[in-house]
C-alpha cells in the first residue's frame, strides 16, 4: 500500500503489478538524462514490515556538462522495523565530459534490510567512446539505529579512461558496480555467490555484505549482476532488468 506519493519535475514513478507482498516502484527521468546544473532527488520510506523494490525504467545518462556545472543526484532511503528496500536502478552511463555528484543516505531500524545496487558504465562501448574528461563523485552512508555502519566514496576526475587502466583501480574495466546487502541474511547469502577473478566480495560483518563487480562493458556487467542480485533477494529480479 502506498501511504503517500509526491512527484514533480521530470522525475516520475510508476507502479507495476504487485509481486507477492512487495511493492514495485519504477522511476523514470522524462528529461532523458542529467547534465550540469540538474538536480534529482529521491526519498523513499518503507514502513514496519513493508518491502519496496525500486528500479529505473531505463539506464540513466550523464551528458557533457558546461565548465563548472555539476549534476547532483541525492537518494534517501528509510526502512522501519522489519521492513526492506531493494534499490535496483539500472546502469548510469557516463558520457565524455560528464560531471555528476551523487549521494545516497540509508537509515535502517534494528531489524530492517536494504539491498543497494549501483552500476556505472564509462562511455558508450558500441560507439568506441572513451571517457577522458569526467567528474564523478559518489558517496554512500548507511546507518542502523542512527549508528554509521558503512561509508563508501568514489571519486574520479580528469582522464577516467587512463585511471581505470591501473590494476589497483579497475585493471582496464569499462563498467563497474557496487552492491551492498545490510541485513541478517547477509552471511547466508554470501555462500551463494560465485564471482569471476576480476570481481570480489567482503563479508564485513555477519549482517553486512559488500560486492564489487568489474567488467569490460555493460552487457558483461549485467551478466554478472543478475545472478548476484538473485542470490541477495527473495523475489524475482524486476522485469526491466532482464537481458
Amino acid at each position: 500500500m502506498i501511504a503517500e506519493l509526491r512527484q514533480d519535475g521530470s522525475l516520475k514513478a510508476l507502479f507495476p503489478k504487485v509481486r507477492g507482498n512487495a511493492l514495485d516502484a519504477v522511476f523514470l527521468n522524462t528529461a532523458g538524462g542529467l547534465t550540469g546544473g540538474d538536480r534529482m532527488q529521491i526519498t523513499s520510506e518503507a514502513g514496519a514490515g513493508a518491502h519496496i523494490v525500486m528500479s529505473s525504467q531505463a539506464a540513466e545518462r550523464a551528458y557533457r556538462a558546461q565548465a563548472g556545472a555539476v549534476a547532483v543526484s541525492e537518494v534517501a532511503l528509510d526502512v522501519a522495523q522489519g521492513g526492506r528496500i531493494d534499490w535496483l536502478p539500472q546502469e548510469t552511463i557516463l558520457f565524455e565530459g560528464a560531471a555528476i555528484s551523487r549521494r545516497m543516505t540509508v537509515r535502517l531500524a534494528a531489524d530492517a534490510t536494504a539491498l543497494l545496487v549501483e552500476p556505472v558504465i564509462f562511455g558508450r562501448t558500441a560507439m568506441g567512446e572513451q571517457v577522458h574528461d569526467l567528474h564523478l563523485s559518489d558517496q554512500w552512508r548507511v546507518y542502523r539505529e542512527n549508528r554509521l555502519i558503512f561509508a563508501d566514496a568514489i571519486r574520479l576526475t580528469g582522464d577516467a579512461h587512463r585511471q581505470m587502466q591501473h590494476r589497483a583501480i579497475a585493471a582496464g574495466a569499462g563498467a563497474m558496480a557496487t552492491i551492498l546487502l545490510a541485513g541478517r541474511q547477509a552471511a547466508a547469502c554470501a555462500e551463494l555467490i560465485d564471482l569471476p577473478a576480476s570481481s570480489g566480495m567482503n563479508l564485513i560483518t555477519d549482517d553486512l555484505l559488500l560486492v564489487r563487480l568489474l567488467a569490460t562493458d555493460s552487457f558483461a556487467l549485467r551478466a554478472q549482476m543478475i545472478p548476484v542480485i538473485e542470490a541477495l533477494t527473495p523475489l524475482a529480479i524486476p522485469r526491466v532488468w532482464r537481458l
